[in-house]
């Protein structure tokens, strides 16, 4: 199950930040903001998310060696819908650009916490092991 889920967020990415590269204000039309003055800020998060994309696809190959990418991943899943809610609450981005959080961030909890939760036993053995050495 967690090589088709990394698979499945690797691919998610690499095409979402694709999509951003090349149409950088479809958020803001969907949720019926004004468009970006420097829409290159939106472009280099679908880079990063695309990078991620990668890591992904590496933790799908390699799941025993993937903890430090899932965690960062889902402290990024987290920290951006955080925001996300600062942004909402403080009135700054409408709730229509909250459609941004389900598939980027909200479905992928699950799945992260369940494959830390199911690989941090052998991680911490071969972390206390290395340690004895």
């Amino acid at each position: 199950m967690h090589r088709r889920v990394f698979a499945a967020a690797g691919v998610y990415n690499i095409v979402w930040g694709c999509y951003a590269a090349v149409d950088p204000q479809w958020l803001f039309r969907i949720a019926g903001m004004p468009p970006q003055n420097h829409p290159q800020i939106f472009m280099t998060l679908g880079m990063v998310l695309g990078l991620y994309g990668l890591l992904y696809l590496d933790v799908a190959l390699r799941p025993a060696e993937g903890l430090a990418v899932a965690a960062v991943g889902l402290a990024g899943k987290v920290l951006g819908p955080l925001g996300w809610l600062w942004l909402a609450l403080t009135g700054e981005w409408p709730l229509a650009s909250g459609v941004i959080l389900v598939t980027n961030d909200l479905i992928w909890w699950i799945p992260f916490v369940l494959y830390l939760h199911d690989c941090l036993p052998q991680w911490r053995a071969r972390y206390l092991a290395a340690g004895r050495r």
